[in-house]
């Protein structure tokens, strides 16, 4: 008798190597790994408290529900929901989306509705539909660290705009857009997310709203706004869609479950105007053949019983306490330099540290003391920006985890303060512990009390603007 084959052996010979390479596709060149992705791995050990995914509490999710839900779709509708279905997904769960939309004041035609796997896939799709290579993408600085693998994957020459406190700087978008009509070049569409942005926390202001709609149509430009957390709002008042303003001629929506029900049955989609559309149905049949019915089924089932709109309120009462209780934890354990976000709704915080603190390395510190969060770099294309900042999630923790999370991490902090501290002891240098950096112009607007004492706040003494403070500086007139 045979012995059974033994495993393959590793491939990490330099003749393997070249084997390999010389069958890559020229566009693997330039792709880029997602951040949250590659810390998955590590995130799931129980001993680690992640503060890195863009992760809802589905714990909140009644399992009795579930399980009703479940067995009612085996015993009245198992022959559909394991089978195929149409690529733009079924009729029911097209229903289902567009409540979900008309809740924030929206009224898109059953026909621009396409159901995809995860709000992910519709911005891979609609990268596929719209970019050819050196093709130019605009989006947010910083901007969805997901959405960067994708422009990338796509050989699209992604240029970023600058955010402040009010979202996407829109007179630096007419900028960029003035620059590139004198070159010759138009860019195939602008990328935001104008509500509780991933990873800033920012929202777009009403007025900018207008003028990027504005912008839009008389530039025949089309815009991608995805909107994950429109819904997840705990404060302030709501503001209407890009989608909404615009009636859809020139945005492309995004939406997805998994904010608001769940990640785990992979269920978003994208709303675009029918010549969009239907190329964008062309490349999910390439792609996948069609989105999962089983979860198309217990969405139908779940949304029939009619509480998902009070199950989102409560999610969103949920994060507004563990959004306090980060905020509280960045002000006890956070040095004084130190500056973050504090959304109205949403799930993260975007923190900003001194400048001679690189967060990649910061991160690597930080996961030996079991604690996770994504490194401000993968929210850019350029190399170096970001690199002092980092994307905190609240939603996924519980508050005790939160609090103890932000703790490990203030530690790892103040040891790099102090190292810093001796490294440039006498020197004076810009930005060394005690010498804030900051000229007037850049004194915040909202400048919070002083924080309570904590372990980090001992090694720096105070500067005169401390204090949890928007990373942005305040910019008046700018639209």
């Amino acid at each position: 008798m045979e012995e059974p084959p033994h495993r393959r052996r590793a491939h990490a010979g330099s003749r393997d190597l070249q084997r390999y390479a010389g069958l890559f596709a020229e566009r693997t060149g330039v792709m880029r790994s997602s951040a949250m992705r590659d810390l998955m791995a590590i995130t799931a050990r129980p001993e680690v408290i992640s503060l890195a995914g863009g992760l809802p509490d589905t714990s909140t999710f009644p399992a009795a529900t579930f399980a009703a839900q479940m067995t009612r779709i085996a015993q009245e509708s198992a022959a559909e929901a394991l089978q195929y279905g149409p690529t733009e997904g079924f009729a029911a769960t097209v229903d289902c989306i567009v409540e979900v939309m008309g809740a924030e004041g929206m009224l898109p035609d059953h026909d621009d509705v396409i159901v995809t796997t995860g709000g992910q896939q519709a911005i891979d799709l609609i990268c596929k539909t719209l970019i050819d290579p050196g093709d130019v993408v605009v989006c947010e600085a910083p901007t969805y660290p997901g959405a960067v693998p994708v422009f990338c994957s796509y050989q699209a020459e992604t240029i970023q705009v600058d955010c402040d406190e009010d979202g996407m700087r829109i007179d630096e978008l007419d900028a960029v857009l003035e620059r590139l009509d004198r070159e010759g070049r138009r860019p195939k569409l602008v990328y935001s997310v104008p509500s509780f942005q991933n990873p800033a926390g920012v929202t777009l202001s009403l007025e900018r709203r207008r003028r990027l709609v504005e912008l839009a149509r008389s530039r025949e430009l089309l815009v991608v706004e995805d909107n994950p957390y429109g819904l997840l709002r705990f404060g302030g008042e709501p503001l209407p869609p890009l989608y909404q303003l615009d009636g859809g001629d020139f945005v492309i929506y995004v939406g997805t479950f998994s904010k608001i029900l769940s990640p785990g049955i992979r269920l978003g989609w994208a709303v675009a105007p029918p010549p969009v559309m239907e190329k964008i149905v062309l490349g999910k049949q390439a792609s996948d053949l069609c989105t999962s019915t089983l979860t198309q089924h217990f969405v139908r089932e779940y949304f029939a019983e009619g509480r998902w709109q009070a199950y989102v309120d409560s999610l969103a009462e949920l994060y507004r306490g563990r959004r306090d209780t980060m905020v509280e934890a960045l002000r006890r354990h956070f040095p004084p330099q130190a500056t973050w976000t504090e959304p109205e709704g949403g799930m993260f915080i975007w923190a900003t540290l001194p400048e001679f603190i690189d967060t990649g390395d910061l991160l690597a510190k930080a996961l030996r003391e079991d604690v996770a969060f994504v490194p401000g770099q993968s929210a850019y294309v350029e190399d170096g920006r970001g690199r002092n900042s980092m994307r905190l999630n609240f939603s996924g923790s519980g508050e005790e985890e939160i609090r103890e999370g932000i703790r490990r991490i203030g530690n790892v902090v103040a040891e790099q303060v102090e190292l810093y501290h001796a490294l440039t002891a006498g020197k004076g240098a810009e930005g060394s512990p005690g010498t804030p950096g900051r000229e007037a112009e850049d004194v915040p607007v909202d400048v919070k009390a002083k924080p309570s004492s904590g372990p980090g706040h001992d090694l720096t003494p105070p500067g005169p603007d401390e204090g949890a403070v928007l990373p942005f500086r305040k910019k008046e007139n700018t639209g």
